[in-house]
């Protein structure tokens, strides 16, 4: 399943409302992915709300150059649906594998 994210924008602390291109809205708390040295600046508010999708990439970037994979957004916003969670231990996202 290749993903596209074709609308985002920032609710409240990291939480960012998000459209992807197989119709499905949610909401992702993007907080568990700003480590590091590329996401760890996004913790400042300002920065991480200047979030916008890059019309090449079709997934979320900051200015500082950050971008997250758009199926690990889409992995943030559905995370809690049971009829995803083959596709997301398929996709590496859960520690333990689902049984086939």
């Amino acid at each position: 399943m290749f993903l596209h994210i074709t609308d985002a924008h920032p609710l409240h602390d990291y939480v960012v409302a998000v459209r992807f291109d197989n119709g499905e809205s949610g909401q992702a708390d993007l907080l568990p992915a700003l480590q590091g040295p590329m996401f760890a600046p996004l913790l400042d508010q300002a920065l991480f709300k200047a979030l916008c999708v890059d019309p090449e990439l079709k997934t979320i970037v900051w200015p500082n150059g950050a971008d997250l994979a758009p199926e690990y957004v889409y992995f943030l916003a559905f995370r809690d649906r049971p009829e995803l969670q083959r596709t997301f231990a398929n996709w590496g996202y859960l520690a333990e594998s689902v049984s086939h």
